[in-house]
């Protein structure tokens, strides 16, 4: 991975995406909802609040700081979810076939039947929201995809003369997907979870940003959600808060890429 460009590129605006998630609350030890000055105090005017102020007077910095860590949080752990879900979803759908395949697809189809962002809308919206609400809902929306490549991958693998030789000496099936399949899956896999973390970011701020984010923490969509009325007046409410879901999202995305050409050598860089 490292030989690629844009995973190396990828991977350091992670580093330093994850590295302020950890680090910035100690440089900011006070909320970032308290006011700190005059509204819509403009950017670099003063080093105490060097990205300027909102409507009521709250640091942007500060809260582009703190809402930092709640969208990768969400972003990484819905993805988690998403895939202890999806991967034995797929997994027992690809490899015991049949009606077993078939109750599986169809409940996986089930889901993917209404769309992701108006589902998860509806999810937030009845379990209240919240991080725990927000973190489910993004889950439910994001693991029928995971489920039909592993289903895939799955059943190209069963046929293999590794598995084979497993059945014939007796093993379980537990241990034939454990240990003889799901290893030699998880490259794509691990390839389009790279990709949710990105698309689980966009969903946590556009939640936000229709006002269905935790009402007590920040986040980089509820920044943009709440400077939009007044974009023209203060710009930077809206434009520093969505540069960073924009590099965020960019990074993980060079991350996949890079991903994808060390796990699959066909489609190398070398090899096109």
């Amino acid at each position: 991975m490292l030989k690629s460009p844009s995973g190396v590129i990828g991977l350091i605006i992670l580093l330093l995406a994850i590295g302020i998630a950890v680090f910035g609350p100690m440089l900011f030890p006070n909320s970032p909802w308290r006011m700190v000055q005059r509204p819509f105090l403009p950017p670099f005017t003063l080093g105490a609040v060097p990205l300027g102020t909102d409507a009521l007077g709250r640091d942007v910095f500060a809260g582009m700081i703190f809402g930092a860590r709640v969208s990768l949080l969400v972003g990484l752990v819905s993805t988690l979810v998403a895939l202890v879900v999806g991967v034995p979803i797929g997994a027992m759908a690809g490899y015991f076939g049949g009606k077993v395949d078939d109750a599986l697809m169809r409940f996986t189809e089930f889901f993917q039947t209404i769309p992701s962002f108006a589902l998860a809308i509806v999810l937030v919206a009845i379990l209240q929201p919240s991080i725990y609400s927000i973190v489910a809902s993004i889950a439910v929306v994001s693991w029928p995809p995971v489920a039909r490549l592993v289903r895939g991958e799955v059943l190209s693998l069963r046929t293999r003369e590794y598995v084979q030789a497993a059945v014939v000496t007796g093993q379980s099936n537990t241990w034939i997907i454990l240990r003889e399949i799901l290893p030699n899956a998880l490259s794509p896999v691990i390839v389009l979870a790279s990709l949710m973390v990105a698309t689980a970011i966009l969903l946590e701020s556009s939640l936000a940003f229709l006002g269905l984010g935790d009402p007590n923490l920040i986040s980089w969509g509820y920044m943009v959600g709440a400077g939009r009325t007044v974009i023209r007046q203060a710009w930077w409410i809206t434009v520093f808060p969505g540069v960073a879901i924009l590099i965020s999202v960019l990074g993980l995305n060079l991350i996949g890429e890079g991903l994808n050409d060390a796990l699959n050598p066909r489609l190398s860089r070398e090899g096109r």
